[in-house]
């Protein structure tokens, strides 16, 4: 077990090169005296991520940044994981909606994979995980890493134009609506990002 490491407020990379994502780091970080700048903004080159693992994928970006910049920095690694397809797409989330972000597209890839996975008595595991791995790093290498999971079910066609990505086809345990329909205030406080998060939190604030 590593000796846990503090950080005081201030300035925090954001390993990520997303607007978007840098501007809800901000939101979720504010309030307990972080600012993140961008590895975009620095011109911080991003980091082939060549691991198999959420985990190793956000540990791998975050120290990447953090030993460019000198120093510490955040990076996550998020996707859909299904049951049905052994965990696919997973570390490839991205990936299977291609350069365009065709979500749309990977949605249909997914419904395929499922089908030619049904059981000859017409069973289909429906079951999924959304999954998100917050990684902080510091440029000796030291890293603190937090797991957020949601489990949930898919459901095709997919429903719903709010969230991004997969949202529209998944479906939190005890809830009706996918993530697509929800509202996104009450799907930000249960979502597998916003579990890492409070994990964060509770890391940087104590």
């Amino acid at each position: 077990m590593s000796t846990l490491r503090k950080l005081p407020p201030g300035r925090i990379i954001a390993a990520t090169h997303n607007p978007g994502k840098v501007k809800e780091l901000g939101v979720l970080l504010a309030d307990i005296g972080f600012t993140p700048v961008s590895a975009g903004e620095l011109g911080l080159p991003e980091p082939d991520e060549t691991a198999d693992t959420f985990r190793g994928n956000a540990e791998l970006k975050a120290l990447a940044a953090a030993r460019a910049a000198n120093e510490p920095a955040l990076a996550d690694d998020s996707g859909l994981a299904c049951d049905g397809l052994s965990g696919a797409p997973g570390i490839y989330s991205a990936r299977w909606a291609g350069p365009g972000k065709d979500f749309r597209g990977a949605m249909q890839k997914v419904e395929d994979g499922l089908k030619a996975e049904t059981t000859d008595d017409g069973e289909v595991d429906r079951r999924a995980s959304f999954i998100c791995v917050l990684s902080l790093a510091w440029p000796d290498g030291h890293v603190e890493s937090f797991e957020g999971v949601v489990r949930g079910q898919l459901v095709f066609p997919p429903r719903g134009d709010r969230g991004f990505g997969y949202d529209p086809i998944f479906v939190p345990e005890g809830e009706t609506e996918t993530f697509g329909e929800m509202d996104q205030d009450k799907k930000h406080a249960m979502s597998h990002r916003a579990a890492a998060f409070a994990q964060l939190r509770a890391f940087l604030s104590a």
